[in-house]
């Protein structure tokens, strides 16, 4: 489990490129057979990919956490980006086509992840918090999932939002966790930009087309920054920071956060003709 640690607000105007991305982006997810985690001191948020091609591969319990296993205090949100597969949590089996999900409660002891098909695997997205309260295992299916339909395709930002791990849907100790798909010609996500000083916040960017990418903006509102980034790669958001960002072609992604609260709209907005 690879760590990332804190970086303050003057620290980061003075990053060059290359520590904004050794920083803040998680360039390696998904890999055959492996599960690859990341540890951010931002609200102790553990990011991650598991992709079983050949068997069954369980979820490891890091020497780091100092705990009896995974998830003894902590929770976990999985979205699957890729082929159908099967999360099994002591004993019980869910399974999951692309962009269903999972959610797994503090206690559960044995997590494992295969996939039906070697030559279509499952890409299984792992975000997990801390929890102090107890919540069931659930899973949803893509089309039960509440959506939203925001923006426009003469601004660009024509796009749909689904809400899997919040209020209205699959309830957590602090989770929350959902995605959106921009329609083809819309490029913008989040914008207008905001942030939200109670909780951070990471992006997985996913079905980005080869020889695409996404530009994908951070920083404070008067000294934005900028990171390239590739299919299946996410970017660690501090919770001082806006997250928002343009592709080369449209493109999908997860976000996820935790925090303070899980209310979906606690945003604080910044005007776009306020962005430096």
């Amino acid at each position: 489990m690879n760590y990332r640690f804190e970086a303050s607000r003057k620290e980061v105007s003075t990053f060059t490129n290359q520590e904004l991305r050794d920083h803040f982006l998680v360039e390696h997810i998904f890999e055959a057979n492996q599960i690859h985690l990341t540890y951010s001191i931002y609200d102790r948020m553990i990011i991650g990919g598991a992709m079983p091609v050949l068997g069954e591969i369980k979820l490891p319990n890091p020497e780091k956490l100092k705990a009896n296993f995974f998830l003894e205090r902590r929770e976990l949100g999985i979205i699957n980006v890729g082929g159908a597969g099967t999360v099994k949590a002591d004993g019980q089996s869910f399974e999951i086509s692309k962009l269903s999900a999972v959610y797994l409660g503090k206690g559960t002891q044995d997590v494992s992840f295969s996939s039906a098909s070697a030559s279509e695997p499952a890409q299984f997205y792992l975000l997990s918090s801390p929890a102090h309260a107890t919540y069931p295992n659930e899973k949803l299916d893509r089309e039960n999932v509440v959506t939203v339909n925001i923006g426009s395709l003469e601004n660009s930002n024509h796009r749909t939002i689904y809400k899997y791990i919040h209020h209205d849907g699959i309830q957590s100790c602090q989770l929350v966790m959902g995605l959106t798909i921009l329609e083809p010609g819309s490029i913008w996500n989040t914008m207008p930009a905001h942030v939200h000083d109670r909780r951070m916040e990471a992006y997985l960017y996913f079905d980005v087309k080869p020889g695409q990418a996404v530009l994908h903006l951070m920083g404070e509102t008067k000294e934005t920054k900028h990171i390239w980034v590739q299919n299946h790669q996410a970017v660690i958001s501090p919770p001082w920071s806006i997250h928002s960002g343009a592709g080369t072609q449209n493109y999908s992604f997860i976000w996820g956060m935790a925090g303070e609260n899980k209310d979906y709209t606690d945003m604080d907005f910044s005007e776009i003709t306020e962005l430096r």
